[in-house]
This record gives C-alpha cells, structure tokens and sequence, in this order.
C-alpha cells in the first residue's frame, strides 16, 4: 500500500488521526448526478458497465468527501452467474427459487472471472482512476442472505421457505449453501485479486434468525468465507443486520471489523467484543432526515460511545435512504471529520 488510509489503518484497529467514515449505499439514487446516469439504462446493465459503474462509484468521493470507496455493483451478480435468472421489479426477483434438490443440483459454480468479467474490470479502472486519493472496498453478500434471495425468490417478511428449507430438508439446505459459500469464496478473491482493499461480506437477512438458528445455520458458512479471505492482506468487516443480541456467536465468524446496525449501542458492542475486533457504524440513516443540529449531536453521541478507542469506521447503520437530501449527506462527513479530529 502506497499511502496510509485512515479508513483502512482503523479497520486494523490502529490509532487515526480522526475517525474515517464511508455510508453504505453512499453511490444510489439520492444523488442527481448518480440518476442522471442511471435514467439511460437499468440497474442491471449499469451493473454491467464498467466505465459507469466506476464513474458511479466515484461520485460520492467527489461529492461527499468520504474516506473509502464501496464497488457499485450488487451482491446478487454471483447468483446470476450461478445460473439463475435475475431481474429487479424495482427490487431483484428470481423467476425460478431454488426450493428441492434437482434445483439445487442445477447450480453450478461458475469461473467467475469469465462469468462476471466486468466486476473486476471495475475494479480495475477504479484503481486506476482513484489515485492513491481513497481505498476501495470490494463486496458481496453472505452465503445465508444470499440463499435467502435464492430460496424466496425476493425479498420476504417471514422467510418461511428458507426456514422450511433449512427444518425440513437439511440435507438440500446444506447442499445449497456448500454451492454458495464455494462461488463467494471464488468471487471474493478474486476481486481481492483484481484490486479491491478491503472486502465487506452484507449478512442482510442472518438477524432473522435466533442465536441458536444462526450458530447452527449461518455461522458455519460465513466463517469459511471469511476464513478464505484472510491472509490475503486486506480487511474484511462482516455485517450482519439485527445481530445485537448475538455479537459474541457472530463474532466467531472472524473478520477484522464488525458492522453493527443502529439497534446495538456501539459502546456496549466496543465493550463485548473487546479491542482486537474493530467496529463500523451506526447512526440510523433517519437521522440524515434531521437538522444539523441534531445530526451534530448524534454524531457527538456515537463518538462519544466509542471513547477515543482506536478501530472505529463511522457508518450508517444500514443503507443511506434514497429521499435524503445530499447535503445532509456532506454534512454528516463533515461533521465527523471536524468533532473527531485530533488538533
């Protein structure tokens, strides 16, 4: 690495000279210049773009200020590759669900390089187009939330298939997230490869679970993924949504920083893991709603729980909601920039 990252050097829990902060969704529709890109061609194909989807990325370094880059593109690339058929209505929606084992069968593990070529040319150009400015992280989803998507076939509000799946066909549940953790495990390192440097692995959905379930269910493929990852010299943060009341059985996932959401008070978490995981987070992405005042004081309050401790990225605790105005955006970077910084 040519040049020392705040962003990065916090991700391996050293000290900074002011908390570095990135918004998950940071390249999305709330941004004009991002729409005027995106009103000429779908979700889909300016996935499939590379030159626009690094444009796309850039935007909220220019605009916004923040300290990292996130890869515009979508955890569910993989899956199409994987051989299912994918479409957004707005939302991504699989016309066949992968629900018996003569559907789980007809996956393949794909060569991803020559399948999803153009995730990686993005990387590429982006390496090249960032310039030492900020590091580039590189994503994709956890083989539970991903078989979630693959199971429902969209998104659900009881995922009731993938817990009939998981109860009442273990065998086809684990044959399934062998094939899954396999393509991430390709995927993953192979954007590693391309330039990426640092990966964040999106559990969306493992918060569905109880702690049991997740130890049971979850847990084993999300540390084979991870574990596939480390080593490779780049930090990997590992987010799992609505895992508050199950930090520490998360934790044995690995990964050097933990996503937290804006349920988990980040000082209690900060307590519970201990000082050799580093944390991200989490502001609720409603506050961008709010003041600058209040947004201030909620920066102040989150900053405030983290004590000075080093090893802390601010983020959203989830996406940042499409009808935020991007000023509050900016001034939410800002702000963490000025009340954190040392002198």
């Amino acid at each position: 690495m040519s040049i020392q990252y705040d962003f990065i050097e916090a991700c391996w829990g050293r000290p900074t000279a002011r908390t570095p902060i990135w918004l998950m969704r940071q390249a999305g529709r709330y941004l004009p210049q991002y729409m005027a890109i995106r009103s000429k061609l779908s979700f889909l194909e300016l996935c499939k773009t590379p030159e626009l989807a690094a444009e796309v990325t850039i935007q909220p370094i220019d605009i916004l200020g923040v300290d990292a880059a996130i890869l515009f593109s979508d955890i569910l690339i993989p899956i199409e590759a994987m051989g299912l058929e994918l479409r957004y209505e707005p939302g991504p929606v699989f016309s066949d669900p992968v629900r018996d084992a003569r559907a789980v069968d007809a996956l393949r593990i794909p060569e991803v390089q020559d399948e999803v070529p153009f995730v990686y040319e993005t990387i590429r150009l982006l390496r090249q187009e960032l310039q030492d400015r900020v590091p580039l992280i590189g994503f994709g989803g956890a083989p539970f939330t991903l078989a979630c998507y693959m199971v429902e076939g969209r998104g659900s509000k009881d995922f009731a298939s993938i817990k009939r799946l998981m109860y009442q066909a273990p065998e086809v549940y684990t044959a399934l997230m062998d094939k899954i953790t396999e393509t991430s495990c390709r995927y993953l390192n192979a954007q590693i490869d391309a330039g990426a440097e640092a990966i964040q692995v999106f559990d969306t959905w493992g918060g569905i679970l109880s702690p049991t379930d997740y130890q049971r269910f979850v847990l084993p493929y999300s540390r084979r993924l991870i574990a596939a990852l480390e080593g490779r010299g780049v930090p990997v943060i590992h987010f799992v949504k609505g895992a508050g009341a199950m930090l520490d059985t998360v934790q044995q996932a690995g990964g050097q920083v933990m996503g937290l959401d804006w349920y988990t008070s980040l000082g209690r978490a900060r307590d519970q893991l201990g000082n050799k995981m580093a944390v991200q987070g989490n502001l609720d992405p409603a506050v961008l709603f709010a003041s600058e005042a209040i947004i201030e004081r909620e920066v102040r309050r989150i900053l405030d729980e983290n004590a000075g401790r080093p090893g802390h990225v601010f983020n959203l605790g989830h996406g940042i909601v499409p009808t935020v105005a991007p000023e509050k955006a900016a001034f939410l970077v800002e702000c963490v920039h000025r009340l954190s910084g040392k002198g």
